[in-house]
Order: C-alpha cells, then structure tokens, then sequence
C-alpha cells in the first residue's frame, strides 16, 4: 500500500503531542508494544515520534501514531492480522500489560512486562532531545 490513508482507518485522536498518543494507545490496548522511531509498518509507512513510540494492539486492530507534516499527530487504528503478527513476533520482548486490565491483567500474564530501561537502554537527556531534533528537524516545528 502506498499511502496509510489510502487504506480503511479508524481516526482516534487528531493534532495531539506525542506524550497524548502514547497514553491513549496504552489505556486503549489490550497488547502494548514500544518500537523504536523508524519502526517499518505496512510495507512502506515509518513510525515517526519521540520514544517511547507505542503501538497497540485491540482485537484485530492495530493502534500506531500517524504523523503528517502541518497537520500534527494523531491516533489511527486498521484492522491487519498481518502486520499485527509481524509486530508480536518482532517485539514480543517489549510487551507490557494493558492500562486498561489493570490488576486483573498483572496476576493473569505470563510474565513481567519489559521495563522501559530494557526496551530502551539510554538515558533520556537534553542531549538525546537535541540530537532527535537533528534527526526529526520537522518534529520541533509541529
């Protein structure tokens, strides 16, 4: 597919930060998973935004950060059995439980979610925001 809005969507939220998307995705998800930026999804569409970078999962659904210039960040969600499979299986060690279970959700998992540290194993400093400002120049203008 060559264009994410080309494909049937669910619109969430729309012209929100960062910060809101990622807390929606958790409190909406039964699956969390934190990828980094650049995260391939849907053959040709790259997860822009600033880590962690949430995707969820709810049924057959699919939750991710869209991001278009001018326009801002919103919350979209396709139903893709696929690329679903395709994100378990690449980030299986990144799954946290839902928000959304709460308690019931921690005494009924497996095992312990991934800690922030593991998934991203830097500190978060100015340094770290200057550089991604280098790297995503568009994404301090938004």
């Amino acid at each position: 597919m060559s264009c994410v809005e080309q494909m049937k969507y669910k619109l969430y939220l729309e012209r929100i930060s960062f910060k809101e998307a990622r807390e929606y995705i958790e409190k909406n998800s039964e699956e969390v998973y934190y990828v980094d930026p650049g995260y391939k999804i849907f053959k040709d569409y790259y997860i822009i935004g600033v880590p962690p970078v949430a995707m969820g999962v709810r049924g057959k659904e699919l939750l991710f950060t869209y991001v278009k210039p001018c326009h801002g960040t919103f919350v979209m969600g396709i139903d893709s059995d696929e690329e679903i499979a395709r994100l378990r299986d690449s980030e299986s060690n990144k799954i946290k439980s839902s928000l959304k279970r709460g308690m019931k959700a921690k005494a009924e998992s497996s095992g312990a979610p991934a800690s922030f540290a593991k998934a991203f194993p830097f500190p978060v400093t100015s340094i770290s925001i200057i550089l991604m400002n280098l790297a995503f120049p568009f994404l301090s203008a938004a």
